[in-house]
Order: C-alpha cells, then sequence, then structure tokens
C-alpha cells in the first residue's frame, strides 16, 4: 500500500509542474463546458417563417398571429424582388416554411366547413421538418379552438378536436434546455479529460524509459496501476467539482434529491474514465497514438452513443448493442436524475452497479496488457 501512495504522490508532483497539463485539465473542460451548453440546443427556434395571407380578414391576422406567439418562428418577408412564389422562398432558403391562407378562410370557418391552408416545409433537415409540422398542425387545432368557431364533421383529424388534453410537464416544466445538456456534458468531459490525461502519463513511461526501470523493480503491475489511477482520480473528482460549481453558477443548477447517487456515481464514473486512459496508455506506444485513440474510442462513443444528444432507442443495431458498455451512458442517467427528475436510488442503481462493473472489467484489461509487457523479453 505504501508503495501505491507513493506512486501516486510521484504522479501529482509531475503534474504540477507540467502548465500545459494543468491547462489540460482544467481550462480545457472549462471551456468545453461553456461551448457545449450554450452551442447545443435540441429544440428548433427562430425558424424563418413566410405567410401569405390571400384572405386579409381579422380572422386570418389571427391565425397569423397564433403562429407567431409560439415563439418559435420568425418572420420573412416574402416580397423581396420577385420572391413571391412560394416554391421560390424554400428553394432559396428564404424561409424554412411556408403557410397560404386561402382567401375563403374566414367564410368557410363560419359557415362550420374545413378551410384547406397550405404550408409548404423544408424538409432537407427531417428532425426540422417534424417538428414545424407538429408545431403548425398543434397551433392551428389550438386557434380553432380557442376562436369557438370549429364544426364537427366528418374529418377523422377533426374528432380529436372533441378531446381536450389537460397536460402538466413534470421535472422541467419551464423547458429549459440546459437541464437536459448540462448534465449530459458532465459526462462527456469527465470521460474525455481524465482518461487522455491517464493515458498521456502513462504513454510518457514508455517514451522517457521510466518504464524500463518499473520493470526492473519489485513494483508490480497492479501497484503501478494503482498508483497512477489513484493520483488521476483525484485529479478527476477535482474536474467534477469544478464543472459543477460552474453549472451552478452560470445555469443555476440545482439537486433534485439527495446527492448520495451523484457522489457515488461520479466517484465511480471517474475511475471508470481513469481505467479506460490506462488501458489507452498501455496499449499506445506514443502520445500521439494514445490521443487519437481515446479522441475515437472515448469521444465518439460518449457523445453519439451515451445517449447524450440521440435518444438510445434511436440507435440503430448493432451499435445499440455497443451502447450498453458506454460508461457514459450510465453516468449521463445519474446526472440527470439528480438535476432533474430526483427519484434517487430507485431511478439509478442499475447504473451505478454497471458503472463499478465496466469500471473493474477496464482496469482488468489494463493490468493483463501491462502484466504481459513486463514478462515479455
Amino acid at each position: 500500500m505504501e508503495r501505491i501512495f507513493s506512486q501516486c504522490r510521484k504522479e501529482l508532483a509531475q503534474f504540477k509542474r507540467d502548465r500545459l497539463t494543468l491547462a489540460l485539465a482544467f481550462l480545457l473542460p472549462f471551456m468545453t463546458l461553456i461551448i457545449f451548453g450554450f452551442a447545443i440546443r435540441l429544440e428548433a427556434k427562430d425558424i424563418p417563417l413566410v405567410v401569405q395571407d390571400l384572405n386579409i380578414s381579422s380572422l386570418s391576422r389571427a391565425y397569423t398571429e397564433k403562429l407567431f406567439a409560439t415563439n418559435q418562428f420568425v418572420a420573412v418577408n416574402s416580397l423581396q424582388g420577385i420572391a413571391t412564389n412560394p416554391e421560390v422562398i424554400i428553394d432559396r432558403g428564404m424561409a424554412k416554411t411556408v403557410v397560404i391562407i386561402p382567401p375563403n378562410f374566414d367564410r368557410r370557418i363560419k359557415a362550420g366547413k374545413s378551410s384547406q391552408v397550405q404550408v409548404l416545409v423544408d424538409a432537407t433537415d427531417t428532425n426540422n421538418a417534424r417538428v414545424i409540422k407538429n408545431i403548425i398542425r398543434a397551433t392551428t387545432r389550438s386557434f380553432l379552438r380557442e376562436s369557438v368557431m370549429q364544426q364537427v364533421n366528418n374529418q377523422p383529424d377533426n374528432q380529436v378536436d372533441k378531446i381536450v388534453a389537460q397536460v402538466r410537464i413534470w421535472f422541467n416544466p419551464g423547458r429549459k434546455e440546459s437541464l437536459y445538456i448540462v448534465p449530459g456534458v458532465y459526462a462527456v468531459i469527465l470521460w474525455i479529460y481524465p482518461s487522455l490525461l491517464t493515458a498521456i502519463a502513462m504513454v510518457r513511461e514508455k517514451e522517457q524509459g521510466t518504464i524500463l526501470q518499473v520493470y526492473a523493480s519489485s513494483l508490480s503491475a497492479t501497484e503501478l496501476l494503482l498508483g497512477k489511477g489513484l493520483a488521476y482520480l483525484i485529479i478527476a473528482l477535482s474536474e467534477a467539482i469544478l464543472i459543477m460549481i460552474l453549472g451552478s453558477l452560470i445555469w443555476g443548477l440545482q439537486l433534485a434529491g439527495e446527492p448520495s447517487t451523484l457522489i457515488l456515481g461520479t466517484l465511480f464514473f471517474s475511475a471508470d474514465a481513469v481505467a479506460f486512459g490506462l488501458l489507452i496508455g498501455v496499449r499506445s506506444n506514443s502520445q500521439n497514438a494514445a490521443i487519437q485513440g481515446v479522441s475515437l474510442i472515448g469521444f465518439l462513443t460518449a457523445l453519439l452513443l451515451s445517449g447524450f444528444i440521440y435518444p438510445l432507442s434511436n440507435i440503430p443495431f448493432p451499435l445499440s448493442l455497443v451502447s450498453n458498455i458506454i460508461p457514459a451512458r450510465y453516468y449521463i442517467e445519474i446526472t440527470r436524475d439528480a438535476y432533474v427528475r430526483g427519484t434517487g436510488w430507485p431511478g439509478v442503481w442499475f447504473s451505478i452497479v454497471m458503472l463499478v462493473i465496466l469500471g473493474l472489467i477496464l482496469f482488468n484489461m489494463a493490468r493483463r496488457g501491462l502484466s504481459k509487457m513486463q514478462l515479455s523479453p
């Protein structure tokens, strides 16, 4: 045990002397938090919309105001040069959608008849197109209900308007995207930078030749890895405290429940990241190879296969199987529960168990790899 702590102290002393490593450990996570926290937005906003009102009545103007009252659209003037044709407006990218109100819009509604409003949507981005379609459809139905002018007819869609849903949004009633994005950013940061620092430190031993002294000493592979891992686990936990404090100060994030799951989850996840860095460092022969390994294997999987941006249900087979062994997936569930839902242990106990299991697997793979190197001639 004394040799493990001695190795840990040596690593921390080397870490403090390297200013570049200090910047990598604390400045880059801060920059990543700011960029991801402010740049990533999943809800479409400020969608350019052109409304061509061929009716010009009080009812059509009220409908237009209802569309812009959603705060999802911004008005675009369609009378620019020859851009009066809806197809030209879409083709030239002047707007993402065009709504055309027919001349008989108010008369048909007042007569209890259906009125066809034409909507053209740019579906280059299919997700954005789906959002636009749903917003316009929901806004139209809401407008018809509030105007008390809709009459029951034989169209199936209108039968839905007989049912008025009283919707209550739980956990995040203000629909603040930061409550969803920032806890996920915590997982990406705490996976990338601790593993990157650990991998570089491990490879540096090979490049400087000091690893040969370890092979010749009585220090075992397990003791070496535990000593290095403990040092960078302390650094990883320091990073976690820093980014969570910044998240609270910048975005106002507060714990929704008791903190024990977040504390233990952060500890185990940081240990997983360090174990992954040790594994990459053991398998790499240069710092460039270690950086590429962490970037390709660690960053891409944490970003794309963890549920950070895309729902896990949207990941196609067989990549959906790979997501089951991504530690960031389970830590994101823990952080989002801690800051949004607040269900505690009943909701995330399985994620914590998986972090422990994956951490043990990663460390054992690193230990076996280093043991073979020690025994090789």
